[in-house]
């Protein structure tokens, strides 16, 4: 699905965001307090920068804020575009772009978390 005329303005660098082992990618945990099983979190991912295959408990939901991505499977993903990645499916997630692209903005509820996939552990 993509929503049209999505964008974001201002400064993302002002955000509080964390660092993560996989260099180039931050994210910011929205709900910290949430004591449920979903994780609603901003993931920052430089061009060219990306999580390793991972594979989701319960249904993850994305939504594209700038940027885009390309999953392990060829999909490409930008800016107002949402997807939601089933339970059980498996990713891995690249920023698109090259020096001087924009940062992949998302936003991501995973329910249920997400782990490794064997090959990466």
């Amino acid at each position: 699905m993509h929503l049209p005329g999505l964008s974001l303005t201002g400064s993302l660098s002002e955000l509080p965001w964390r660092e993560t082992r996989y260099e180039g990618v931050q994210w910011l945990d929205l709900a910290p307090d949430s004591d449920g099983p979903a994780r609603t979190v901003l993931i920052r991912m430089a061009p060219g920068c990306g999580y390793p295959r991972h594979r989701h408990l319960g249904p993850e939901d994305v939504l594209v804020l700038s940027g885009g991505y390309t999953d392990d499977d060829g999909r490409a993903l930008g800016a107002g575009d949402f997807v939601r990645y089933p339970a059980g499916s498996e990713h891995a997630p690249l920023a698109n772009g090259g020096p001087g692209a924009a940062d992949c903005v998302l936003l991501a509820v995973a329910h249920g978390g997400t782990e490794l996939s064997a090959m990466d552990e």
